[in-house]
């Protein structure tokens, strides 16, 4: 095994261009962690923003650095102490969020709770496209919202990559489940067992969409947000997936007896053995808009700054 390893990596903040493959120092394994071999890493919106200088950027400091954090691969070697898992293992995670992981590079280290094997009837390009999109939607409905049978949820983009597994984890939960998206993507969602689909570009979605118990935003900002509580029921939660609470919304929410509140996703071991028992009941399903090498990671981060992709951009590291 060489020494060296083949990785992403960026000397400024910018688009695409400012993205080059490079090599490294492959890493060694600390106590409980274990060296992945990486055979696929998917993208999302936070690795474009940090790229640019938004997102977590404040986080790192200046570049350089490698961005990524849903990774698919086999482990290569284990830390002291690191003894649930071995040498040959077929593992996928979210290591490290939101501290850097260095997931777009041939090999990552990390705590090994950070993963969990991967399921036989799940491919390395889906199982890397699962664990941020799926944790966040997980940690929203099961951990935050606690969705439960009978309940009406609305999930804002809901053909994107945290939306379209957001919908299917609601379902599997028992909610009625309305989803908004483009009409092309109406199909789409019909498949993955969305209840309603409103075409936000054919009009305003409160018309169509009635009183919720959950929105969860995939859109954010300020008009947004108010817009969304203005379907909630009394008591009724909304969760703003990017960007945060607005201020103006806080105040909205307090005064009319609705809540609001942001969410990062953490590393979550439960959470991912949740998501593979779901995909191993045949209740989620990973949609892969687009599977790139590794050498056209400019490419694959112009997919995803589209905001118009139908589930994940993934790119194949190795074989």
């Amino acid at each position: 095994m060489t020494n060296e390893m083949r990785t992403v990596t960026q000397d400024t903040f910018g688009g695409p261009e400012a993205l080059r493959v490079a090599t490294a120092p492959r890493p060694e394994p600390g106590p409980t962690e274990v060296l992945v071999r990486v055979h696929a890493a998917a993208l999302n919106p936070v690795d474009v923003k940090t790229s640019r200088g938004e997102g977590l950027a404040w986080l790192y400091g200046e570049p350089p650095y490698t961005l990524g954090w849903d990774v698919s691969g086999t482990v290569e070697a284990v830390g002291f102490g690191a003894s649930w898992l071995s040498p040959g293992d077929e593992v996928f995670g979210m290591p490290n969020f939101p501290r850097l992981a260095g997931g777009l590079a041939e090999y990552v280290t990390a705590p090994s709770r950070h993963f969990v094997r991967k399921p036989a009837g799940l491919d390395h390009v889906r199982a890397a496209a699962l664990p941020l999109a799926g944790l966040t939607a997980w940690q929203i409905l099961v951990d935050t919202a606690r969705v439960r049978a009978g309940q009406r949820v609305l999930v804002h983009a809901a053909a994107g990559g945290v939306g379209h597994l957001a919908v299917q984890i609601a379902k599997a939960r028992g909610a009625e489940v309305i989803g908004t998206a483009s009409a092309g993507k109406h199909a789409f969602l019909r498949e993955l067992g969305v209840d309603q689909v409103v075409d936000y570009t054919a009009g305003p979605f409160e018309r169509e969409v009635g009183e919720v118990d959950l929105v969860v935003d995939n859109v954010g900002g300020p008009e947004h947000q108010l817009r969304s509580l203005g379907v909630l029921r009394e008591g009724g939660l909304l969760v703003a997936v990017p960007g945060g609470v607005d201020a103006a919304a806080a105040a909205r929410a307090a005064a009319t007896g609705r809540r609001i509140t942001d969410v990062l996703v953490e590393p979550d071991q439960v959470g991912l053995l949740g998501l593979v028992d779901l995909v191993e009941r045949g209740q989620l399903r990973v949609e892969v808009a687009a599977e790139l090498p590794l050498d056209q990671v400019a490419r694959a981060f112009e997919l995803v700054g589209s905001n118009r992709t139908r589930g994940k951009v993934v790119l194949r590291v190795a074989d």
